[in-house]
């Protein structure tokens, strides 16, 4: 693998990524609480570091893997979100994606989720981070293209 150094300060990128479901009639995105500060105990879309090895559809669907359990073939990119105060981490820019699965399935939350729970998009808890924008633009783009 290459090494990368480079003379300017540069942020490190994550992935989101929001999936949707029908349940009897009503649509269901996928959460997970985080175990983890920042942020610990609040709901946010599953996610987290791209590893330098891999594209950002790749690390969208591994991601959406280790903290649900959930395996997804596609995901459509909703847009990049930079703003510089967005993470308390570090400057972090994220890549954000949205999946349509066919039906709500079982989920459990992994790795760095505490749990993983579908919610109804329009009863949704606080999200962490910017979540609650990233997901308002993903359910405007989902539901574009049904």
């Amino acid at each position: 693998m290459a090494v990368y150094t480079y003379k300017y300060p540069h942020p490190a990128v994550t992935v989101d990524c929001a999936v949707f479901a029908k349940e009897d009639g009503e649509t269901k995105v996928l959460l997970i609480e985080r175990k983890n500060e920042p942020c610990k105990g609040m709901w946010a879309l599953p996610g987290g570091f791209m590893n330098i090895d891999e594209s950002a559809e790749e690390a969208a669907v591994r991601e959406l893997q280790e903290e649900t359990g959930i395996s997804v073939k596609e995901v459509a990119q909703t847009g990049a979100y930079s703003r510089v105060d967005r993470d308390p981490r570090e400057r972090v820019v994220t890549i954000a994606f949205y999946a349509v699965i066919d039906k709500v399935c079982k989920v459990v939350g992994q790795d760095d989720a505490k749990q993983a729970r579908w919610f109804p998009i329009d009863n949704l808890p606080e999200l962490a981070f910017d979540h609650s924008e990233i997901l308002t633009d993903a359910i405007r783009l989902a539901c574009r293209e049904k």
